[in-house]
């Protein structure tokens, strides 16, 4: 399975992401702003990252930009989570290199498993 980076400032979030993909089999690492997910991605790089927009030190939009996801990480997905529907900073994302973006309230259990698997086997654009 997958190494799998979860960028989330709310724990509860972050540890029920945490136990759906491992039970799924996935090797997970927790980061709770952008800061502790630039370091865990110098560690070791994940294959795909779930990114929350609106986190303390360092949000997601900043965390893409620092990273340099679309010139020196082009293979690892990200998916963005957010409770925003805020236009300008998912525009960014996308343009920063995200894949997708998803409301947290839409993510049951069944369809985080389906958005990760579905972005762990297709082709990156």
């Amino acid at each position: 399975m997958a190494k799998v980076l979860i960028v989330e400032d709310e724990k509860t979030l972050s540890d029920a992401y945490s136990m759906i993909l491992e039970q799924a089999g996935h090797e997970i690492r927790v980061a709770h702003d952008g800061t502790e997910a630039i370091t865990a991605t110098e560690a070791e790089e994940p294959e795909l990252i779930l990114l929350d927009l609106r986190m303390p030190n360092m949000n997601g939009v900043e965390f893409l930009r620092t990273y340099d996801l679309k010139n020196k990480h082009p293979d690892v997905r990200v998916i963005v989570f957010s409770n925003y529907d805020m236009q300008d900073e998912i525009d960014e994302a996308y343009n920063l290199g995200a894949d997708r973006y998803v409301l947290k309230a839409w993510a049951s259990p069944k369809e985080l498993l389906q958005l990760v698997d579905n972005a762990l086997t297709h082709p990156k654009e």
